[in-house]
């Protein structure tokens, strides 16, 4: 029989107080769930040899068992011995100490007091009788309840804003907190409401999975918006103002004389607020797209004209 390191599992020193020795075992614990590597016979194991150690370790009467046992195995090894010749019967059976005066005990099979098949055969030898006693009665495992997943479609304006919603999961009804700076691909986390968990287990988590409409003006680059501004052919040529309206309000755009379509002017601060920090915003990107006159009277083209032939001197 092998003999288990349950300080090492556990990644804790031997004098790790009992709230470092949960600590480590909440951590793993999240780490190798099965729900978390659905399908992973390696993580299904590490898992189950984290809750052995756990059990141990944070009980302290088998804690202090398995300390004593240890410090004799270690011993042993220390004089050069063969671990396989390491003489395991004074430790089986459960609680009484080590050495004269013990009385034999018997103990159910694990596998009915605790579920079956979760403990290793060193933990059954050393520990049975005292998972059968009426002070370490081994508790009903919890299981946190499952998270629940929600998508949830929102508008570009309400990206920008922050928006509320009223949603039917199962037999809960919910009104729900979208914040400002969300895009697609952002998850919301709703605690506590997701899937009752089991045997006084916590519940699980909702989490809303965004979807940003299209919108028919802006593009979205992260917290940058991006729009195209028609400006007239002649505030284009001789310079002006436009107006560019934003997700907020409108603002007035001064256009230099002889600027090109395509040109990209930045109005800083004005695009997407910064979902981590709302004081942060990207910025708005207007592209100039120059408005050609229609339906032009007989005296403008030929004003055109004219000016097409001075341009071709």
């Amino acid at each position: 029989m092998d003999y288990k390191d349950y300080y090492k599992i556990l990644g804790v020193d031997k004098q790790a107080s009992q709230q470092d020795v949960k600590k480590s075992y909440r951590k793993l614990a999240r780490k190798y769930h099965p729900d978390v590597n659905p399908g992973n016979k390696g993580a299904e194991a590490r898992f189950k040899e984290i809750n052995e150690a756990y059990e141990v370790l944070s009980d302290p009467e088998k804690r202090q068992k398995y300390d004593e046992l240890g410090s004799s195995y270690q011993q042993w090894q220390q004089r050069g011995r063969d671990p396989r010749g390491f003489d395991w019967s004074q430790w089986m059976g459960g609680g009484a100490q080590p050495g004269a005066g013990r009385v034999p005990l018997e103990y159910a099979d694990l596998n009915d007091i605790l579920g079956g098949g979760d403990f290793s055969d060193f933990f059954q030898s050393v520990f049975g009788g005292m998972a059968g006693s009426s002070a370490y009665q081994q508790q009903p495992r919890t299981h946190r309840g499952r998270d629940l997943e929600q998508p949830v479609e929102i508008t570009l304006e309400e990206a920008y804003s922050g928006a509320k919603r009223l949603l039917q999961i199962g037999k809960q009804k919910l009104e729900v907190s979208i914040p400002a700076g969300v895009d697609t691909g952002s998850r919301v986390r709703i605690p506590g409401k997701g899937e009752a968990g089991s045997s006084g287990g916590a519940r699980g988590n909702i989490y809303l999975s965004i979807q940003v409409l299209p919108h028919p003006a802006f593009e979205r680059r992260g917290d940058d918006l991006y729009r195209a501004v028609p400006v007239g052919l002649y505030t284009a040529v001789l310079g002006g103002e436009v107006a560019v309206p934003t997700l907020k309000s409108q603002v007035m755009l001064k256009i230099p004389p002889e600027t090109q379509a395509g040109k990209r002017f930045r109005l800083k601060g004005l695009g997407m607020p910064n979902l981590k920090d709302p004081k942060l915003s990207g910025d708005l990107y207007a592209e100039v797209q120059i408005a050609l006159p229609r339906a032009l009277s007989s005296k403008e083209k030929e004003l055109f004209t004219q000016l097409a032939a001075l341009r071709e001197k």
